[in-house]
């Protein structure tokens, strides 16, 4: 009996044991889930800022697919589409370079509020004016139909401000975590954004009173959407700045410089690739295809159910291969895919193509953003995040208006052959210029966050997925 009972006990020993360990396993796998969903480094500003991302980039998803047919719809050429998008494209370029050189010095909040809340105003005209004179103003204004096609990873001229204020208030080391999550808000958004670009219900041949208000209640969806962007902003807590005395509200970023002209050389190409491929793929498919809206705004929500997964690997793929390298990789393949796309003989196919070409493209926004803000000195984040782009943005602008041309006179696969070699030289430029380690200038000057950055490529932790 006493021989049976410690028998009995034993088992009942071992099968604790058992339980215990199958709880700690349990507990732990959910510890890391929680981890992986809610790190340590987010706080109340990093979850208002996600939330504004998903609410913009789900506006700016809308406003892209319908952008362009809306107009088209109205009557508008290929070559005025084009020199509409070259409009917004100037005023963008002005607002993203003020408020990056303001921002360094009196504060980013105050952008993070106004610039959606312009984007708004400019939907609403959209919605409910026909004067073609409006809508250039407020296209120029709200920033309407910029982008580079479906993903919703751009948010409008105040990025520089929203970059420079994701990198002051996470580590080094959880950087590229954090431009991950953003983008994966912004796939979110662009999920939601083509789902509701389906709301309008435009088609080719109909009549401009017609397609006035099949397009009214998409475009008052994307008010509504940037509308609580802005609002959403208001939450955001910023420390004061002091002014420096005589010291002006602009700073230009002097101790970045050996950063900044490489960033212009490779910006400068990748943006005349971008002009002429990225703002028209909507009206490219529509008149390749005769697709509507609705079908558009369905591939585009599906790229970006596709692009969650990528945006959060994005660092733990850098991690293992480098940031520099897997840059690279994925700028190859979004040009090699170009011609591909454009010779699809259906737009099943085509889109097939276009989703594989945005994933990949998706994957390495994060990693750019993220690359940039460790390169630049931590006073001049904005002014860094704002200047590297002004050469895409000009190229970009100038490659709209030859886009809109080729396909009224040439051919609509034409700008997308001419995008794939400029998209080429850029991935060659950019490794040429950034693969071997970072500048020497750059890493003397402020080698912390230099440091920190390699510290960061070094380590084994794959990120969450």
């Amino acid at each position: 009996m006493v021989t049976h009972g410690k028998e009995r006990s034993e088992g009942d020993a071992e099968k604790s044991t058992a339980t215990g360990d199958s709880h700690d396993l349990a507990g732990a796998i959910i510890t890391r889930w929680r981890r992986a969903i809610v790190p340590s480094w987010a706080d109340k500003n990093f979850h208002i800022l996600l939330a504004a991302r998903l609410a913009m980039s789900a506006s700016r998803a809308v406003a892209g697919v319908i952008t362009a047919l809306y107009l088209s719809s109205e009557g508008f050429s290929g070559v005025e589409i084009g020199v509409l998008f070259v409009v917004v494209t100037i005023a963008s370029a002005t607002m993203s370079i003020t408020i990056g050189l303001i921002s360094d010095r009196v504060g980013r909040r105050p952008f993070l509020v106004a610039v959606p809340l312009l984007t708004a105003a400019a939907a609403v005209v959209f919605g409910t004016v026909r004067i073609p004179a409006m809508l250039f103003i407020f296209a120029a204004l709200g920033s309407l139909g910029r982008g580079a096609g479906a993903g919703g990873a751009g948010v409008g001229p105040y990025q520089p401000a929203e970059s420079a204020f994701v990198a002051e208030g996470v580590p080094g080391k959880h950087r590229a975590d954090a431009f991950g999550r953003l983008a994966f808000s912004s796939s979110l958004g662009a999920l939601l954004g083509g789902l509701l670009a389906g709301l309008a219900h435009g088609r080719p041949g109909m009549g401009a009173v017609e397609a006035a208000s099949a397009y009214h209640p998409a475009f008052l969806a994307a008010a509504l959407l940037a509308l609580t962007a802005g609002l959403l902003a208001l939450g955001l807590n910023e420390a004061l700045r002091p002014k420096e005395s005589g010291k002006s509200n602009f700073h230009w970023p002097r101790r970045s410089w050996p950063v900044l002209w490489r960033f212009w050389i490779t910006n400068g190409v990748n943006g005349f690739a971008i002009g002429l491929s990225g703002p028209f793929i909507s009206y490219w498919f529509n008149r390749r295809f005769g697709a509507g809206p609705g079908k558009i705004g369905l591939l585009f929500a599906i790229i970006a159910f596709g692009s969650l997964v990528s945006s959060l690997s994005a660092a733990g793929i850098a991690r293992r291969m480098g940031t520099v390298n897997t840059i690279t990789i994925v700028r190859a393949i979004s040009a090699l895919l170009l011609v591909p796309i454009a010779l699809a003989p259906s737009f099943l196919v085509a889109g097939a193509l276009y989703f594989v070409r945005m994933l990949s493209q998706r994957l390495g926004m994060p990693l750019r953003q993220s690359f940039t803000q460790d390169m630049a000195d931590p006073a001049e984040r904005s002014s860094l995040a704002a200047l590297s782009n002004l050469p895409l943005q000009a190229t970009m602008g100038g490659s709209q208006a030859l886009a809109g041309y080729l396909f009224d006179e040439v051919s609509l696969a034409a700008p997308f052959e001419l995008a794939a070699v400029f998209q080429c030289a850029n991935t060659a430029f950019f490794w040429i210029l950034f693969h071997w380690k970072p500048p020497k200038q750059a890493a003397s000057l402020f080698g912390t966050e230099v440091e920190i950055a390699a510290e960061a490529e070094a380590t084994d932790d794959p990120g969450v997925f």
